[in-house]
């Protein structure tokens, strides 16, 4: 994550700043980017539970008819896309290191294919010291590596940390990131979910004055989107508790995050 000079102050609440948050759109227009887990569905105990609402899909549905939207997950591309299943939506997997747009455009990008036998390793080394660790779930993403422990004894953890740490000591080519409850392997290079926001912005024309970006996310991955855009967009940290967060406002949960969606819809369909 990005260091940070901002003191840990509590965020306003984007629900009750919406009608402040739309009255910057005027003669403007959105771009919408948005994570995956805790953020569109809870947090769950494993990743193939946080199965998208029907509710949500539909919001997403309407806010893509009126706006760019797009997904910036750490989950592999092809999963985070079946997941969702909008058509008109823009996707990024692994943090960004794979971003694919609907049919009809010709946005793709994908980087870090030097890394997928290394990757492969380290799986396979992880594995095979923690692997049998009840409640371990050590989920290989082609990219990158995601080592979840929410369902694991608090005991083991130090030494689930310790595998990883101990491949990354013999592995350069590959760095630690922390998350909820799980430790995400990369590789080690300038890529992050910010960067893919800025990458997308410009792929489809959107890095103008005219265009306010807008991030929600709930984890420390997010955090790279939310200091890419401190200066020209709208951060929000899906949270229900205070954290520090380089963002702008906050959202309590997903309940919240559909209201604002939709309140964000209306005001871009009244645009067009």
């Amino acid at each position: 994550m990005n260091g940070s000079s901002s003191a840990m102050i509590e965020l306003p609440s984007a629900l009750v700043s919406v009608n402040q948050i739309i009255a910057r759109f005027d003669e403007k227009q959105a771009a919408v980017f948005l994570d995956y887990d805790g953020t569109l569905t809870p947090i769950v105990d494993r990743p193939e539970l946080a199965v998208l609402s029907d509710e949500m899909r539909e919001a997403l549905k309407r806010l893509a008819q009126v706006c760019t939207t797009a997904i910036i997950s750490g989950r592999a591309l092809a999963d985070v896309r079946q997941l969702v299943g909008v058509v008109d939506v823009f996707y990024a997997g692994n943090h960004g290191l794979e971003i694919a747009g609907p049919h009809q455009t010709q946005i793709k990008y994908e980087q870090g294919l030097d890394y997928v036998d290394v990757v492969d390793a380290a799986y396979r080394s992880i594995q095979s010291k923690v692997g049998h660790i009840d409640g371990i779930l050590i989920e290989h993403k082609r990219l990158s590596l995601s080592v979840h422990y929410r369902l694991v004894a608090d005991s083991e953890v130090p030494g689930i940390e310790a595998a990883v740490d101990d491949v990354i000591t013999h592995e350069p080519k590959l760095r630690k990131h922390h998350g909820k409850k799980v430790f995400e392997i990369r590789p080690r290079i300038g890529w992050d979910k910010g960067k893919a926001v800025l990458w997308l912005l410009d792929a489809l024309a959107l890095d103008a004055d005219t265009v306010i970006p807008v991030y929600i996310g709930d984890d420390v991955t997010d955090e790279d989107a939310f200091h890419a855009l401190k200066e020209r967009g709208i951060g929000i940290r899906v949270m229900d508790e205070h954290t520090f967060s380089q963002a702008h406002y906050r959202l309590c949960d997903t309940k919240e995050v559909k209201k604002f969606l939709d309140a964000l819809a209306t005001m871009a369909a009244r645009a067009r």
